[in-house]
């Protein structure tokens, strides 16, 4: 067979120029198009993202397939996603959190599936369990959509992340039938997966709200879904502000902690700070994790994690290799709009991440210091 659009060069560009890595990545990309083409067709149709598959009659999937490598919309990399989980056993980290994407899902639910399936593989591999979070106000993609992402700016705190759902989902109570259906379709078909932790279901709700009116309807309502799927494991929605100071007797805030079988939360402050937190939780007894922290200088991990382990609340730092979304520089330069300004040059001082992308230590000495906590140091 020979290939004429897209050239050959253009396909082997998006894969770093390895011919089986091509020819993997569009068969299986092939079968993932076939199938939700045979099986879901009528659903997919519906999506005006997903022209092409209404097309299909004249265009075979493997064409489909390498039309999509050749624009760079193909971007699932086990390989990497396998490398970066062997950093973290590594460190002796035993749990990752990870974000859905709404749209990637409704678009090809089976094939979703079945690649979330290969990522909880791959964390067994490595002793590790995940976290999934299915939505998030958080991002600089106020407007999300499937295909190929803008490119992440250099210098640029939490450059391109995409919130899930985007404000025309969380405003619209009519368009929530897609969101109920993923909520149940994953959290019925891994209740019993042990490969997972818990379910974080609305990641700092009312936070960041580009566009959202309100983010408490969605949240209540998709406890209600998780809850009709009887799950295994906990749900959760983390505290992202102090409980017990003033302006947190919140909506959001009363109905995580009403709600929630494991309380989380987020705390980027100082190690008195975060103490004071977790103390204002303890009544409440249920297990808690803190599922962020760390920002250098303020949060570190030599105050905060023996702090956590006094207390055995479990613990899950922001950032762990330094990579495209730029999460080892600050968040605190914006423009009066609230936006990041780049940052011109890479700080001395990183502020999330602890590893470059080769899985050499930012600080060999803060390395050391993780391992010894985390047990596994020589």
């Amino acid at each position: 067979m020979s290939i004429i659009d897209p050239e050959i060069d253009v396909l082997l560009d998006e894969t770093d120029n390895d011919r089986f890595l091509l020819c993997a990545l569009a068969s299986k990309r092939a079968h993932d198009i076939n199938d939700m083409m045979r099986g879901q067709r009528d659903r997919a149709i519906q999506l005006s993202s997903a022209v092409e598959i209404a097309k299909a009659n004249h265009v075979k999937p493997l064409s489909m397939a390498f039309a999509e490598i050749a624009r760079g919309e193909v971007s699932f990399d086990p390989e990497t996603i396998d490398r970066e989980l062997g950093f973290a056993e590594g460190l002796g980290f035993n749990t990752v959190r990870i974000f859905f994407s709404n749209l990637v899902y409704t678009a090809d639910p089976a094939g979703f599936k079945e690649r979330f399936s290969q990522f909880l593989e791959l964390c067994d591999k490595h002793g590790i369990r995940a976290l999934p979070t299915f939505w998030t106000n958080g991002g600089k993609c106020i407007d999300p959509h499937l295909g190929k992402q803008p490119d992440a700016v250099r210098g640029n705190h939490n450059s391109q992340w995409v919130m899930t759902p985007g404000a025309d989902y969380v405003n619209d109570p009519t368009r929530w039938g897609e969101l109920e259906a993923m909520v149940k379709d994953l959290i019925g078909s891994y209740a019993d997966d042990e490969r997972i932790l818990l379910w974080c279901l609305y990641n700092e709700p009312e936070n960041h709200r580009r566009g959202v009116t309100n983010s408490v309807p969605l949240m209540k309502a998709t406890f209600e879904w998780a809850r009709s799927c009887n799950p295994s494991q906990p749900l959760t929605a983390p505290l992202w502000r102090e409980v017990g100071v003033p302006g947190t007797s919140l909506p959001e805030v009363t109905f995580a902690l009403e709600n929630s079988d494991v309380i989380s939360f987020h705390c980027y402050a100082s190690g008195t700070v975060l103490e004071k937190f977790i103390k204002t939780l303890l009544p409440y007894g249920r297990p808690m994790v803190c599922t962020e922290y760390m920002r250098r200088p303020i949060s570190t991990f030599e105050e905060a994690m023996p702090i956590f382990k006094k207390y055995n609340v479990g613990a899950i730092n922001f950032g762990l290799t330094a990579g495209k979304c730029n999460f080892h520089y600050p968040w605190n330069k914006v423009d009066e709009k609230g936006w990041s300004i780049p940052w011109a040059e890479e700080p001395e001082v990183w502020f999330h991440d602890i590893l470059h992308a080769d899985g050499t230590p930012w600080n060999e000495e803060e390395v050391a210091f993780i391992r010894r906590m985390t047990g596994v140091a020589e």
